[in-house]
């Protein structure tokens, strides 16, 4: 899994006031939970948060607050409902001999077949929730689709990451080429040509 370096500052107030102060300063007031100790209240300049969200993979963060350097996961984030302002995050530390869940992102590699006959390609899923030690997760969720005809997809359960479990349920479709008009219409060409080679030959 890739990982972001992120740096901030303990915070020595916590109120209204305070957050609103470190906004107008280009922060962001974040917290970080888990493991024995206790929650660590903290500011981070909102710049360092574009390589997490400005990017459809998932990162470990690698947080330094005063010095001190923690592995975490971004859990949960809080943007202005007007401008997109991130205005509050939570980190959740990680530890390499715990599990954790976070979702990855799909990739497919491939090319579709039914794609080639006119259908489209259709991922119904974008990230699937995984759940495993730190090491055993992968960057992402990667699906051959080179067999996937019209009408043919993959599900849940058909994908296996070994030590690995997938949290999701396991009859969902991920991915499926649908049919369309143009490779309705290809069909039925195909089908009427048939026939009538058929009918010559006799």
């Amino acid at each position: 899994m890739k990982t972001v370096s992120m740096s901030g500052s303990a915070r020595q107030n916590v109120g209204k006031k305070d957050a609103k102060a470190l906004r107008r300063n280009g922060m962001v007031p974040c917290v970080l939970y888990g493991g024995e100790e206790q929650q660590t209240v903290f500011a981070v300049p909102a710049k360092e948060f574009i390589p997490l969200l400005f990017t459809p993979d998932t990162h470990y963060v690698e947080l330094t607050v005063d010095g001190k350097k923690t592995m975490a996961i971004l859990q949960d984030i809080q943007y202005h409902p007007v401008s997109d302002e991130v205005l509050h995050a939570d980190f959740l530390r990680i530890f390499d001999d715990k599990p954790l869940t976070i979702a990855v992102p799909v990739k497919t590699t491939g090319t579709a077949p039914g794609v080639l006959q006119g259908g489209k390609l259709q991922i119904k899923i974008r990230k699937i929730k995984l759940h495993g030690l730190p090491n055993a997760i992968p960057q992402e969720v990667e699906l051959d689709i080179s067999k996937l005809g019209i009408n043919n997809g993959i599900k849940i359960c058909d994908i296996n990451i070994p030590d690995v479990e997938i949290m999701e349920v396991k009859s969902s479709v991920v991915v499926t080429v649908r049919a369309t008009r143009n490779a309705v219409a290809a069909a039925d060409t195909d089908t009427a040509a048939a026939e009538t080679t058929e009918a010559a030959a006799e």
